[in-house]
């Protein structure tokens, strides 16, 4: 099975060699596998309405959920402070997981340590990692912050975050002044928004206290949530920028998630400066463009620093027309002619292409923001959602889904899955189909299985690179998703137009 040095072959290919097919083979029969005949027999009984029922009566059992766990969230939020290095109080496993899969996402390097916690720690406790874990991330990497978060391990064994640093600090591991904001984020329970929240809020009460002054500095505070799309955080500054709003985008990760290749790596690139972090609390007010990743960092925020909050979804042109007449409203300043403009593109635009997107049909699955703004653009455009599926979810997401739906009659359709999985969507595509599915790349077995095309937005996005460099806000948000919906729906057309004298009917070249 050795390869010639001078053809080297992807695995694609390489697994088509006759010495792994005869592997494969040799594979089947020592395990006993089932002959293709029952195979194929009980993959098409699982198309069925008989098995959709099985399916939804389990509960035992998660199979793709389309979530991940809190950590994942909580060093997505602490990188977006400047020089802070995430510290995941855990196994080496656990971090090297959630560096891996942002990386692979946005195809940049992802800083993070662990703890290194193993079985001696799982028994007596994980200080002393804590206390060795942090003087060695302080003294190796250099941080001007260091994000404590826990992984399961730490959890069930009950580490208490507080003490430990505290104690880490006594023995000289960080100095006092340090900032060491922590936060406990147990996989077990709630997702990755909820880490994001969690380490959020943490960070905030760390450099805020006591910074509290009589008058606020001028400017708001945006909040962009658990944000994986590194346009949107582009597009946010360009709005704000035309509003003439002075603003403080905290956990701005956009440059740490998208830097430069000049030859120079740098461990921390960008972010919220740890100073404007502190200012933070004398802002005139905060808006977040996410609600279920920012629940209680809002509340924290209302209640402890006294100021307002607001959450907008700047998605499509209704969505965006809010988030600015909104921004008028509390600055004063009027939506400029430069807006106006972006404005009538998207809408000429969407006149293009509605015809060809009105009165299809669509699944979506995904965190709850996320399809909320999908689902406000697909009824712009005359689309019906059919499948809403969200793991994630709770019983406000389902409410404000369904009066979301509920307020158009491209609505009627639709059905709001809550906490179901993607085992769950492939039931529901196969006994009622739809003309497209909008997901994250776990998605391409769906499709694969289903045939229905798969138009990848979401997150994570592994097997198509630079997408998370666009941006899904604003008015040219708006135009990016017109595009990879109503294109993706002519390749699918091509693709079965493409017999000639058979079925190429409508292979046309003007569409």
């Amino acid at each position: 099975m050795s390869q010639n040095i001078d053809k080297i072959q992807d695995h694609v290919e390489l697994f088509h060699q006759p010495e792994y097919q005869e592997l494969f083979e040799n594979k089947k029969a020592v395990e006993g596998m089932a002959s293709p005949e029952e195979v194929e027999k009980i993959a098409e009984w699982t198309k069925s309405w008989d098995y959709r029922e099985k399916n939804f009566a389990r509960e035992a059992l998660t199979i793709n959920p389309a979530k991940a766990c809190q950590p994942l969230g909580a060093i997505l939020a602490a990188v977006g402070f400047e020089g802070t290095l995430p510290f995941v109080h855990g196994s080496q496993g656990c971090v090297a997981y959630f560096r891996t899969h942002f990386t692979r996402h946005f195809k940049e390097p992802f800083s993070g340590v662990s703890s290194s916690m193993t079985e001696d720690a799982a028994v007596f406790g994980g200080l002393k990692n804590m206390i060795e874990g942090l003087e060695n991330a302080y003294s190796l990497y250099k941080p001007k912050m260091i994000a404590v978060c826990t992984t399961c391990m730490a959890e069930v064994i009950g580490d208490d975050l507080g003490a430990f640093i505290g104690a880490a600090k006594k023995d000289g591991s960080v100095p006092e002044t340090f900032p060491v904001p922590f936060a406990h984020t147990p996989s077990f329970v709630g997702s990755h928004i909820v880490g994001y929240d969690n380490m959020l809020k943490a960070i905030l009460l760390n450099l805020t206290e006591g910074k509290k002054k009589e008058t606020t500095n001028g400017k708001i505070n945006f909040i962009p949530g658990f944000e994986t799309y590194i346009g949107n955080l582009r597009e946010l500054k360009h709005l704000t920028a035309a509003m003439g709003v002075d603003a403080t985008i905290l956990a701005d990760n956009e440059l740490y998630l998208d830097s430069p290749n000049d030859g120079e790596f740098k461990m921390y690139q960008g972010g919220t400066t740890l100073e404007e972090g502190a200012d933070s609390i004398n802002a005139e007010a905060t808006i977040t463009l996410q609600t279920y990743p920012t629940v209680k960092t809002r509340e924290y925020i209302e209640e402890k620093w006294g100021q307002k909050t607001f959450t907008y979804r700047p998605w499509g042109v209704k969505g965006t027309d809010e988030f600015l007449m909104g921004l008028s409203e509390l600055t004063g300043n009027p939506i400029p002619a430069e807006l106006e403009l972006e404005r009538g593109r998207a809408v000429d635009a969407m006149t293009d292409s509605h015809a060809w997107l009105h009165g299809k049909t669509a699944a979506i699955y995904g965190d709850p923001d996320l399809v909320m703004g999908m689902l406000q653009f697909m009824l712009e455009m005359g689309v019906e959602p059919v499948h809403v599926l969200v793991n994630n979810s709770n019983a406000e997401f389902e409410a404000e889904a369904k009066a979301l739906l509920a307020s158009s009659p491209y609505g009627s359709k639709a059905t709001v899955w809550g906490g179901k999985d993607l085992w769950h969507m492939r039931s529901l595509l196969f006994t009622e189909p739809v003309d497209f599915l909008i997901g994250n790349s776990y998605g391409k077995y769906l499709w694969r299985d289903t045939g229905i095309p798969l138009i990848r937005i979401g997150y994570p996005i592994f097997d198509r690179h630079h997408l998370h460099r666009y941006s899904t806000i604003g008015y040219n948000g708006a135009i990016n998703l017109l595009n990879w919906i109503v294109n993706a729906l002519f390749e699918d057309i091509d693709r079965k137009t493409n017999i000639p004298s058979k079925t190429d009917i409508s292979f046309d070249l003007v569409r």
